[in-house]
């Protein structure tokens, strides 16, 4: 489902695997509309038995660009599976070999196998892939039901190719659009301030003494964030917004045991 998610927010990504963690990265270039994202899985979580060697003992990484799509299509067929094995492999190219036990009537085991082909990313282009810095944001709130708002963005979406999205402190969100024909504004109140906003912006939350009720707002290219809404197959627990005054969109889902973050970059 995770893979799924991704697969429909980019055609491309890096995945980084450390003995602890798997990691899909989007790093925010021009070329995908700035847009970054990070989604973080602890791999306990995931697996029974999990082995890497990085490479080397003080770079206990490897770093992997993929096409989601394609490991979303290997694992998809092979859901039913008894047991999945996950290998990097030397192939005609490198792989990700996805070997999957299927339940069968008879004694005889089968085995299906799928290569994906992966690129090996070399240590020194590492660095374009760490965490990204949690953005000094202005208002931080609670997303309203994400199919809803997935229902309100497709439809404003045919009126226009720009969208405001506006917060404030007091839980309350409006999303926007303004064309010479048409103006639509959708409010959401009572939403919720995620807790670190109450105090003072050291750790990047907005400080106390910003007006409650004043909106920070940033105007995003409307296909990114249906994009965001439409790839959503992770059901999270919770989802947050974080809003740099027409700076980013910074956008979080936390579930069990996934997070997954995403930045959309405002446009003037």
């Amino acid at each position: 489902k995770i893979i799924t998610t991704i697969s429909k927010l980019t055609k491309t990504c890096v995945l980084r695997l450390t003995p602890d963690h798997l990691y899909f990265v989007l790093s925010g270039k021009v070329a995908n509309g700035g847009v970054s994202m990070w989604c973080e899985l602890s791999q306990v979580n995931f697996f029974d038995e999990y082995q890497m060697e990085g490479v080397s003992s003080e770079d206990n990484e490897i770093c992997l660009e993929v096409t989601p799509e394609n490991l979303s299509r290997a694992l998809k067929t092979v859901q039913n599976a008894k047991a999945v094995k996950v290998k990097l492999t030397k192939k005609h190219c490198p792989c990700l070999t996805v070997a999957a036990e299927l339940p069968t009537l008879s004694s005889v085991s089968r085995v299906v196998t799928h290569d994906v082909p992966v690129d090996v990313i070399p240590r020194r282009l590492w660095n374009e892939f760490k965490e990204p810095d949690m953005p000094d944001f202005d208002v931080s709130i609670y997303l309203p039901p994400l199919k809803t708002m997935k229902n309100v963005v497709d439809r404003m979406k045919n009126l226009s190719n720009f969208l405001v999205m506006e917060a404030n402190l007091s839980g309350e969100m409006n999303l926007k659009i303004d064309t010479d024909l048409v103006s639509v504004t959708t409010h959401f109140r009572d939403l919720g301030n995620p807790p670190w906003g109450e105090d003072s912006s050291q750790d990047g939350g907005p400080s106390q003494s910003r007006d409650p009720e004043a909106m920070a707002e940033a105007r995003v290219d409307i296909r990114k964030l249906q994009q965001f809404l439409m790839g959503q197959q992770v059901n999270p627990s919770k989802a947050m917004c974080n809003i740099v005054h027409h700076g980013v969109v910074h956008l979080i889902l936390l579930h069990e045991d996934v997070s997954l973050q995403y930045f959309i970059p405002a446009v003037a």
